[in-house]
């Protein structure tokens, strides 16, 4: 009798430890649960789409491309059928985003809606860059800018390099056509 009455309490504490444990989606749940959704676009861009290569890169700019693993795009359209669906999906990711393990760099009102820009690691060595957008009329845009030990005074130096490329927007047309269309 004994052992039924502790197993049951073990049954009982694992139940209650497994339930207390975070049920929020991490980011990247989010993106490979939403890539074959009709209402999403999801596109994955390598840096060297960028067409680095050919630019007169400073040593400091080299080294922060080289920080740089690739850009996860994440986009929601909206139209007059999935209005319930955007409000869902936005409040989704507006709770992924403030779980704790993001901070927080800056907010923006542009012309398109607001936006965030949010990291995930340390200040001097971030992993995960997540630019966040969204508008009540048009839906959102999540970019997922992956690297390794990457800055912020890194990013600057990328954002410079980026300037100085031959980059066109090429691998982007996909997203201005969802958008658009």
């Amino acid at each position: 009798m004994k052992t039924r009455v502790e197993k049951l309490v073990w049954a009982i504490l694992l139940i209650f430890v497994m339930s207390a444990c975070s049920s929020t989606q991490s980011l990247q749940e989010y993106f490979v649960d939403n890539a074959d959704n009709p209402n999403f676009l999801s596109v994955d861009l390598p840096v060297s789409l960028l067409n680095m290569e050919k630019a007169n890169l400073t040593e400091d700019q080299r080294e922060a491309l080289g920080s740089l693993k690739k850009l996860n795009i994440l986009a929601f359209k909206i139209t007059e059928d999935n209005l319930v669906e955007f409000q869902k999906e936005k409040a989704n990711i507006t709770a992924i985003l403030k779980n704790g393990k993001f901070t927080e760099l800056m907010k923006m009102n542009t012309k398109y809606g607001k936006a965030s820009v949010r990291y995930l690691g340390d200040d001097d060595a971030i992993d995960e860059v997540i630019i966040y957008g969204d508008s009540d009329d048009k839906g959102f845009m999540l970019v997922r800018v992956l690297g390794k030990n990457m800055s912020p005074a890194k990013l600057v130096q990328f954002m410079k390099a980026v300037e100085k490329s031959d980059y066109k927007g090429e691998g982007l047309g996909r997203i201005e056509e969802f958008i658009k269309g």
